[in-house]
């Protein structure tokens, strides 16, 4: 069971949330804002890795994810055994369960691929606060476009060639769930796997290996267990844009 982390009380959550990444929700807060969202008493909640975070149909919560990484599962057609999915990585500063907000019975699958902090806030209580405090309101609008925008960007150009697929993917996750080392400038991604990344690219997970291997040896990442050491990001960015 997941259990209540003591590192994670309002007091400890009142600084911090102004470096989560650029666009996501909680960046996008003012610290007023900020403030006035934990004044409900909220606490962060920590999950262990490959353990699911409670967004089925019965729970009533909605997540802002303080620390770690997740993937979210979707089935358009329905959830039965080998139904396609949609796959999708979210980090730190994004609010995951938003559909809750308007549909109680809104359900995605949701693993932490690392051990992952969240702080939990009820559906009903989310949308009063959204009522009451316009630039709560506008900043997850604003960050729920900016993740559309960057989606789009990344998982949807099937056209592409896998390598530059494989590139901007995880040059979106360096940049929205890396650890950058500020001695050596390598950022480490943890969590995501081989798999993982084949999953969200709907790649063949023979191909994802055979675009990574390239970007080892051309010693732009070393690949890990669930672990990526990228050392050149602007590298994958350069193919990220075709070049």
């Amino acid at each position: 069971m997941p259990s209540i982390a003591p590192a994670n009380r309002p007091t400890d959550l009142l600084l911090g949330h102004e470096k989560k990444p650029e666009g996501s929700f909680l960046r996008r807060l003012s610290a007023e804002d900020w403030r006035f969202l934990l004044e409900g008493d909220l606490r962060g909640r920590s999950f262990a890795q490959d353990e699911h975070l409670p967004l089925g149909r019965d729970d009533r919560n909605v997540y802002m994810i303080w620390d770690g990484v997740v993937r979210q599962d979707r089935f358009p057609l329905g959830d039965w055994a080998g139904a396609p999915t949609i796959t999708r990585f979210r980090g730190g500063g994004q609010l995951v369960g938003e559909a809750k907000l308007i549909a109680s019975d809104s359900a995605v699958r949701t693993r932490c691929l690392t051990r992952t902090v969240v702080i939990p806030c009820s559906a009903r209580r989310f949308n009063v606060l959204l009522s009451r405090r316009t630039e709560v309101e506008l900043a997850l609008l604003r960050s729920l476009e900016d993740r559309n925008r960057s989606d789009e960007l990344v998982y949807t150009l099937t056209t592409r060639p896998p390598l530059e697929r494989t590139s901007r993917l995880l040059a979106h996750l360096a940049d929205t769930a890396g650890t950058r080392d500020p001695r050596t400038g390598s950022t480490t991604i943890t969590g995501p796997g081989q798999k993982d990344i084949a999953a969200a690219l709907q790649l063949a997970v023979s191909t994802t290996e055979n675009a990574l291997r390239t970007l080892r040896y051309s010693g732009v990442i070393e690949a890990r267990y669930r672990q990526f050491v990228v050392h050149d990001v602007d590298a994958l960015r350069h193919l990220d844009a075709g070049n």
